[in-house]
């Protein structure tokens, strides 16, 4: 990894601000790229980051990713690496949420992946570089009250599938990584019904993977050129059980989620 070119969309918290430090203790040179430009100076501070760079990026506006990927050029001549991470949740049952709810949720989690990877391709295939999408067991197996979300990392893992196989006569690697829970700000941000951020986490954040272990397991199925990383046992036995047993998964499921701290399932 070192003197890598690394750009990592949401790296203003999270799994993203663990790829950030993670990589820099590698030797990577890091683009940092979040719609808040302060916290990411902050991150950059506190890291003590020598050779990076910071841009201000609503991966939301197709435009904004196009500037990401060109300042990145510009600063390094190069991308090695496009991690594709910055997205958002949200958690209400289909019949109540709003349709702006899982739209905003696609254009960040799928259409934000979609505009930096294009703007990045011909610089990661000329390196032979890696696209890393941060899916989620959603993107396997729909889990209840996260319709737009799963919907999201299903389009996701979809498109990244397609980009393997386009490219697997360049050089380019993708991909896919499926973390399972992870302790970050992602579950305290999601959306209810209405759009609006929920503020709290169902579940215990203080059990979970760090992001900085994740950011380390992403690092090594790079340089093994892994084209899946899947972690937790629930989430790998759930993909199991969906293709050899889809109903009893389904039982699991809603009586899983049944017990989570204020249920959308009734």
């Amino acid at each position: 990894m070192k003197n890598k070119v690394v750009v990592i969309t949401g790296a203003s918290s999270g799994i993203g601000e663990g790829c950030v430090k993670e990589f820099a203790n590698k030797g990577s040179f890091i683009v940092l790229a979040a719609r808040n430009i302060d916290k990411l100076n902050q991150i950059s501070e506190k890291l003590n980051l020598e050779n990076h760079l910071c841009v201000k990026c609503d991966v939301t506006k197709e435009n904004d990713c196009k500037k990401l990927i060109e300042s990145t050029f510009k600063k390094y001549g190069k991308i090695d690496i496009l991690i594709n991470n910055a997205g958002i949740s949200m958690r209400a049952n289909f019949e109540d949420v709003k349709v702006d709810v899982i739209k905003k949720v696609m254009d960040v989690n799928f259409f934000g992946m979609v505009y930096c990877t294009k703007y990045a391709l011909k610089h990661l295939i000329k390196s032979k570089g890696t696209v890393v999408g941060i899916s989620s067991i959603s993107g396997y197996v729909g889990l209840p009250g996260r319709t737009g979300y799963a919907a999201s990392k299903f389009a996701m893992n979809g498109f990244l599938d397609c980009l393997r196989v386009e490219n697997m006569k360049n050089g380019l690697r993708v991909l896919t990584v499926a973390p399972g829970f992870v302790a970050s700000n992602i579950r305290n941000s999601a959306l209810n019904s209405d759009g609006v951020e929920q503020k709290e986490s169902p579940r215990d954040e203080s059990k979970m993977m760090t992001p900085n272990i994740l950011a380390k397991k992403i690092i090594k199925s790079i340089i093994k050129q892994h084209n899946y990383l899947t972690l937790s046992f629930e989430g790998k036995m759930s993909i199991i059980l969906k293709k050899i047993s889809p109903n009893f998964l389904n039982k699991i499921l809603y009586s899983y989620f049944k017990k989570e701290s204020k249920s959308t399932l009734k």
